[in-house]
């Protein structure tokens, strides 16, 4: 069978498709939402963010094995239809999007809350608005273009936060009149010691944890755009996630060393605020132009996986036909149109309630993250019982410790899940999660199961779902 997504150019190199990753997993989860993690935890939140490093990397892994053996722009959707069911499929590409539009609003209001550090007296919607138009007519570019712009949009925090990491150690060390460097790192175990706010702290932190994580699966989606993808897609899933580990706690580390946890609020970005409050002035200008360029990166990238995974369902059958139309530099437009307009909701959101509208998109977001990150690992795990011992020996990038990590980040995901019904900030993530889900599993019933039982027999090489006179052509 045909790569289904022969009509879109491979045009992202390894490079591209390194730095897409970095940019939809290293943004506002780490630049802003991490002054609420810290809030919650303490100095303890650095231990989580290794915990859901360890287990995000599980995840890519297990999406690596089977974007390798199958690289399609239908990614997990596409593997979640083939190994569990088209109704999973359908469920977790949705899924996807609603992630990715869901984290997008934050990464909007996110830009509108750094703006307001030169501009305060705008209101933040005009910020948004302006903001979505122009990435939009970013992602209408080649995407040979937009992985070049993404490239130095996260090339620029990447460099940033190194910087951050090396000044903030020589403030630590050699103090510059600005800190007392007698008290070492222990403010790490100040204000109540490193479990400063109980177990119940730590626990509740991983809401905000896993949603910093969420894109990182943007790997897979670049699948059916990448030159090679047997050897980009390893190397970009190998190095990713330990950058991600290292950045996010080092990082913070430095943060909280610097200055004592609880006097980190959650207005702005937590890097800014620190700046400014050792009286580094231009120091937190430069910074905000930098969180700026995070979010810009953050929102290019995830506006680039929701449409392509759209684009990817619609060939299935499983999304309107009208999101398969790819313009002449090989883009599907469509898509892009349609992120833009649900992206218009953010507008709303912060035209309305601009003070509580993070919070309620981080919580919703990890819910979704969390769904997709589930079924990514329950297809790879039934892909591998469906395997022949010689098909396994044959896999060019297996998950190590077969089936034992695997296993391990399923119990970790769902315990992610059960977690957020004990925080009343977060329990509204549940009940919209259970709509969608709902809403998804109506849809798939009324509209999409009944054009696949309606049409002829698929042989059994076909997918199910898919028109049959798309897959005439794709065999």
């Amino acid at each position: 069978m045909k790569d289904i997504s022969s009509t879109l150019t491979r045009g992202l190199t390894a490079r591209h498709i390194r730095f897409i990753a970095l940019g939809s997993a290293i943004g506002t989860g780490l630049f802003y939402g991490s002054a609420e993690a810290i809030r919650k935890a303490g100095p303890s939140v650095l231990l989580a963010y290794l915990i859901g490093g360890a287990i995000i990397f599980i995840v890519l892994r297990a999406l690596g094995e089977m974007a390798v053996r199958n690289p399609v722009s239908g990614s997990f959707g596409e593997y979640a239809s083939r190994h569990i069911g088209p109704l999973a499929g359908f469920m977790t590409g949705w899924t996807y999007v609603f992630e990715m539009v869901i984290v997008l609003l934050a990464d909007t209001t996110a830009f509108g809350v750094y703006m307001g550090f030169w501009f305060p007296d705008v209101p933040r919607w005009i910020w948004v608005l302006a903001i979505v138009f122009f990435i939009g007519a970013i992602n209408l570019l080649n995407v040979k273009v937009f992985g070049e712009l993404e490239f130095w949009f996260s090339l620029i925090k990447v460099v940033a936060i190194i910087a951050m990491i090396a000044g903030g150690t020589a403030v630590l060390i050699w103090g510059f009149g600005i800190h007392d460097t007698s008290t070492g790192l222990s403010n790490l175990n100040s204000g109540g010691g490193f479990f400063a706010n109980g177990i119940g702290g730590f626990l509740g932190c991983f809401a905000i944890v896993m949603f910093a994580f969420g894109g990182s699966e943007i790997i897979g989606v670049t699948a059916g755009e990448a030159e090679d993808p047997e050897k980009t897609i390893p190397r970009a899933i190998n190095t990713v996630p330990v950058r991600i580990i290292l950045f996010y706690v080092l990082t913070l580390t430095v943060i909280m060393a610097v200055t004592p946890w609880n006097q980190i609020g959650d207005e702005g970005s937590p890097f800014v605020q620190i700046f400014n409050s050792l009286g580094l002035g231009s120091a937190a200008a430069v910074l905000n132009v930098v969180v700026i360029t995070a979010a810009l990166s953050a929102i290019n990238s995830n506006i680039f996986g929701a449409g392509r995974m759209m684009y990817g369902m619609a060939l299935r059958g499983q999304a309107p036909a009208v999101m398969t139309r790819v313009s002449r530099n090989g883009v599907p437009w469509m898509t892009v149109v349609i992120m833009v307009s649900a992206l218009l909701v953010g507008v709303a959101l912060n035209y309305l309630i601009p003070d509580r509208v993070f919070v309620v998109i981080a919580s919703i977001a990890t819910f979704a993250t969390v769904f997709v990150w589930l079924m990514i690992l329950v297809s790879h795990f039934r892909s591998r019982k469906q395997m022949s011992p010689a098909e396994a020996a044959e896999l060019k990038f297996p998950v190590p410790l077969w089936p034992y990590l695997p296993v391990f980040a399923i119990a970790g995901l769902g315990f992610v899940i059960v977690l957020l019904a004990f925080d009343a900030d977060t329990r509204v993530a549940l009940v919209v999660g259970a709509v969608w889900l709902a809403l998804l599993t109506a849809a798939y019933r009324l509209w999409v199961r009944p054009s696949a039982d309606d049409a002829p027999a698929a042989s059994a090489d076909q997918t199910p779902g898919v028109d049959p006179a798309l897959a005439a052509d794709l065999l």
